[in-house]
């Protein structure tokens, strides 16, 4: 049984919405003095919030280039509009109300907190389904440690609305199948290929399953084929027109673009021919086995002719931006190559949580089980390639936990304490800190508020940053900046580091072909940077050590970021 009516569903949002609400409120206060200064907390959640101010000033709706970032006229961005909709329909009406900052700081509150509360109640649903507690398995869901760092205020980049429409899918695939609710899956995949192509592997087991059931005959299997099918390739086709952006015809498979859009309507052909092979008639399970492999095998070879860049989507990055930045990148490395409280904090959940699914799925023998347990053990296998693949292994862990917890409960108060210590993903996180405590003492903090403020405070010019920091001042200040952690910005990115790993001559040469007014650095930056560097005579070893050339000339006194302008030449 895949079902579970024991409570009503009216309750199960009333727990979603307290949790979100309480939780969202708890965030915004602890976080407020960088929220109310709109300093977000990711380098992604502060441009997003300046693609959406651009779009409101009256850039294109497809034009998705940040203009003020790397050379002239700007970079092609691999971002779409669909994740800036509502958050900007949130500052167009409350701009009015509250003013531009007020408006931005209502939003970027608002718009996460509706987020989380659509996942909590999505994960109820889904564990209804299973036939697991729905108000547990929520609150396991908003203690899933990685995954709910994605809802916190201020993260309004676009992985928050991946996971509701992950889940949105899974939901689909479970239970007696509808022609619905094959539309629904179609719609929720192909949203999320407009988003972003993160949770791709997740779509892919997610299509296969829904394949499989038609194959084993699960009851309306067929009609949820059939709306798959159907709906799928004229989805995909709606949003390449209402979707397509300026940078359609980048020759990358690096999200939304004509490449990957055909690589994905090319694979969508699949279960259209499948559903219509269903349709003429009873078909045995031979002989809808022999028909979902042959067109599964014709499919992937369409994809790989039609867009084998998917087989390496930063494959365009500069060598040495991969081995100094992609490779250091937090949730994009691979979970053996991460400190080991990374390691702890991102995976513990979703371990507990993929044993109780397979334990679960061995013993009930139910597809809906199975189904979980493939998503999961997907998420995980991401994981080993890249940290950010345990943010849905958390959240789908929710419904196996909660039926451990109840398990537990029987058993009585110490085996119910074991399961919530296990069951709780905000605890791996604390072990993991106190297993293995942080050595090095944190430095200043150069994108803090009042740092931001010091850089908008100068004459609008450009900015030569280290990454992060040049993302920070995009959206805080009025400069144009040279580089920021964008995987197409090769030009302004590897500029950045040839300037400060190269000797102050070459350095001066590069910040004059650049037009640079402007230098800022923090100064745990020089240290790597430094010792990155091929000659120990290099601009950042030179800073590092005090010692700046006479074409740098100090702004202010200030320490959080070092702010120097260009001296002009004698």
């Amino acid at each position: 049984m895949e079902t579970s009516p024991h409570r009503p569903a009216w309750r199960d949002l009333g727990v979603a919405l307290l949790l979100a609400v309480v939780l969202s409120l708890a965030w915004a206060a602890r976080d407020w003095h960088d929220l109310a200064a709109l300093r977000l907390p990711d380098t992604d959640d502060m441009v997003r919030l300046q693609q959406i101010r651009d779009w409101l000033s009256g850039q294109g709706f497809a034009d998705l280039a940040q203009h003020r970032l790397g050379a002239p006229p700007g970079l092609e961005m691999h971002w779409s509009r669909l994740p800036d909709l509502v958050p900007g329909l949130l500052l167009a009406l409350l701009t009015p109300l509250l003013g531009g900052h007020g408006a931005a700081l209502a939003m970027v509150i608002l718009w996460p907190a509706l987020l989380f509360f659509l996942a909590l109640v999505l994960t109820g649903a889904v564990a209804r389904r299973l036939g697991a507690p729905a108000a547990t398995a929520i609150l396991i869901a908003a203690l899933a440690y990685p995954a709910t760092s994605l809802f916190l205020p201020g993260r309004i980049d676009h992985h928050a609305l991946q996971m509701v429409l992950l889940l949105l899918l899974v939901r689909a695939l479970l239970g007696t199948g509808r022609l619905r609710d094959g539309v629904v899956a179609a719609l929720a995949i192909a949203a999320s290929l407009v988003i972003g192509l993160e949770t791709l592997p997740l779509l892919g087991v997610a299509g296969v399953a829904l394949v499989l059931l038609w194959v084993a005959d699960r009851p309306g299997s067929r009609d949820r084929l059939f709306g798959f099918g159907l709906a799928l390739p004229l989805a995909l086709a709606g949003v390449a027109v209402l979707f397509r952006t300026s940078g359609w015809t980048v020759p990358a498979c690096d999200g939304f673009t004509g490449l990957s859009w055909r690589a994905a309507q090319g694979a969508s052909l699949a279960p259209l021919a499948l559903a219509l092979f269903a349709l003429a008639g009873q078909r045995t399970l031979r002989s809808r086995a022999i028909a979902a492999g042959i067109v599964a095998a014709l499919a992937g070879l369409a994809v790989l002719t039609i867009a084998p860049q998917c087989l390496s989507p930063y494959g365009e990055v500069d060598p040495l931006l991969a081995r100094l930045w992609l490779a250091e990148v937090g949730e994009a490395q691979p979970l053996f190559g991460a400190p080991p409280a990374n390691a702890i904090a991102y995976t513990g959940l979703a371990l507990v949580g993929l044993l109780a699914t397979l334990v679960l799925a061995w013993r009930r023998r139910s597809p809906g089980w199975s189904i979980l347990a493939a998503l999961q053990l997907t998420a995980l296998a991401v994981t080993l390639l890249q940290l950010r693949g345990a943010y849905p292994a958390a959240l789908l862990a929710a419904s196996g936990l909660a039926v451990m917890v109840g398990a537990a409960r029987i058993r009585g108060a110490l085996a119910l304490a074991a399961a919530w210590i296990a069951g709780t993903g905000i605890l791996y996180p604390i072990a993991a800190t106190a297993i293995f405590p942080p050595h090095a003492e944190p430095g200043p903090n150069c994108t803090a508020p009042e740092s931001l403020a010091r850089l908008a405070a100068l004459p609008p010019g450009r900015l030569l940053a280290p990454l992060d920091l040049g993302a920070y001042a995009l959206a805080a200040t009025p400069h144009a900046v040279v580089a920021a952690p964008y995987h197409r910005n090769n030009r302004g990115n590897r500029a950045m580091y040839d300037f400060f790993m190269g000797a102050p001559a070459q350095s001066e040469t590069i910040a004059r072909q650049w037009g640079i007014d402007y230098v800022a650095f923090c100064p745990a930056d020089l240290e790597g940077l430094a010792k990155q560097a091929s000659s120990p005579h290099s601009l950042a070893a030179e800073l590092r050590a005090g010692r700046v050339p006479e074409w740098l000339v100090p702004v202010d006194p200030g320490d959080a970021p070092r702010v120097y302008r260009l001296a002009k030449r004698h």
